[in-house]
């Protein structure tokens, strides 16, 4: 008798209580905190198009923002390491809210001239990144803390950051004609202060001391190389790897220029951009309900590439060929459907296969290498935009981008991916 109880004792040790108020409390921290940055990456090119209508100036905002993005990828690792997960994302929230709203406390104070203005956005994308990958690498111990089936709790995790697009973009819109777009910017920090107080309040504490969830330290560029040898040994997490790399910076080039672009000059209204946006983002969310419910039933490496494509011609062909504004919401409706299930996949494996004290140093440099090329999409498509025009510029992007996820069809790397699903993401965690 004492020989069962004793066992039953070692298993609740390994087994924590079963709690679901910190993953939910997470999903509804992300969904504040992206709604507010939707409302950024409108507002910030729409200035700097509305003050100097050159595209080019809107693609050098994209590349300072970006860059600065891919910087904090590259260390953040470290500091997560150092600081802990929950600690680091409360810090990144409350330091990404001070730095948005000294753009508006600025421009509506001592003013605010283009290289300033490059300056703060350069400083709001090195704080921010850090919050939104401690958040990330939370995720995967709070499935296990609440039971949750991986494929569920990744497509709820990437559902919110669709669903905010729904919610922010159609409400930047409206906030631009009504507040102004300097305006909006201190509702987009006040965004981030919400997300700190929620996490701190909800999130337990890691009874594992911060140096302990990285391991054996290292300097940085020991731990960056350990994160990249690891994914150049894991060809199927290198392949997707690379292709993500690319298609971000055809992305960020469509958001940060090509569609503020569209918007203002052929659209002629910020309202009308924000329909677009928020369709994309509202299907895109029903996309990954769908994909919760019936993803672990289906080939991931087949729906991965087939959903990236379909949504791909439905993207940017659409505009393209310059189809009436009710048409591009439907297209862009079912083109956000078709792209739900692609985060889900992604994240999945990426917590099937990566082992829990590598995971802040292969978070880190999966995220770095994503947003490598993002800094040059933006200042492409600006030149483009000035060069060529709005619809070539599109047309070139959308042509590449299909190129990129065609190729997932026959990439023989990708074959792991299905074969990954026999690990589970239990293994991985400790």
């Amino acid at each position: 008798m004492e020989q069962e109880k004793n066992l039953q004792a070692e298993q609740n040790t390994e087994l924590p209580e079963k709690r679901s108020l910190p993953i939910y409390a997470l999903f509804l921290a992300n969904t504040v905190s992206l709604i507010g940055d939707r409302l950024m990456f409108i507002a910030i090119p729409w200035l700097v198009l509305q003050t100097t209508g050159s595209a080019s100036k809107a693609g050098i905002t994209a590349f300072f923002e970006m860059l600065a993005v891919v910087l904090s990828s590259f260390f953040g690792s470290q500091l997560l390491d150092k600081l802990g997960f929950k600690r680091v994302s409360i810090l990144g929230d409350v330091a990404s809210g001070i730095a948005v709203m000294l753009i508006p406390l600025c421009y509506e104070t001592i003013g605010l001239s283009f290289w300033q203005l490059q300056v703060l956005v350069f400083l709001a994308g090195l704080l921010m990144t850090p919050g939104s990958s401690a958040r990330y690498a939370l995720l995967p111990d709070l499935i296990k803390l609440s039971r949750m089936p991986a494929e569920r709790a990744n497509s709820l995790y990437d559902g919110v950051s669709r669903v905010s697009g729904f919610f922010g973009a159609p409400l930047a819109g409206v906030l631009i004609l009504v507040i102004g777009t300097s305006n909006l910017l201190w509702v987009d920090g006040v965004t981030f202060f919400f997300s700190a107080l929620l996490l701190a309040w909800s999130i337990p504490a890691s009874k594992a001391k911060p140096r302990e969830q990285g391991q054996e330290q290292g300097n940085y560029l020991q731990n960056l190389k350990e994160g990249l040898t690891f994914l150049r040994r894991t060809p199927v997490m290198f392949a997707i790897a690379i292709t993500i790399m690319i298609t971000n910076m055809l992305d960020q080039g469509m958001s940060g220029v090509l569609l503020p672009s569209y918007g203002q000059k052929i659209l002629e209204s910020p309202v009308s951009l924000g329909w677009l946006s928020a369709a994309w983002g509202g299907a895109a969310f029903a996309g990954t309900l769908l994909f919760a419910a019936i993803g672990h039933r289906l080939p991931r490496r087949l729906t991965f590439g087939l959903c990236f494509c379909f949504s791909t011609i439905l993207r940017f062909f659409a505009l393209a060929l310059g189809l009436p504004l009710p048409i591009l919401i439907v297209s862009y409706a079912i083109g956000g459907v078709a792209i739900g299930p692609i985060n889900p996949i992604l994240s999945t494996m990426e917590q099937e296969l990566v082992p829990a004290e590598l995971r802040a140093r292969v978070f880190g440099a999966l995220t770095a290498m994503a947003f490598l090329g993002m800094p040059i999409g933006g200042l492409v498509a600006g030149f483009l935009v000035d060069w060529l025009g709005i619809t070539p510029g599109i047309l070139i992007f959308g042509c590449i981008y299909l190129l990129s996820t065609i190729s997932l069809l026959f990439n023989p790397s990708l074959k792991g991916m299905d074969q990954s699903k026999r690990t589970t993401i239990a293994d991985g965690i400790q």
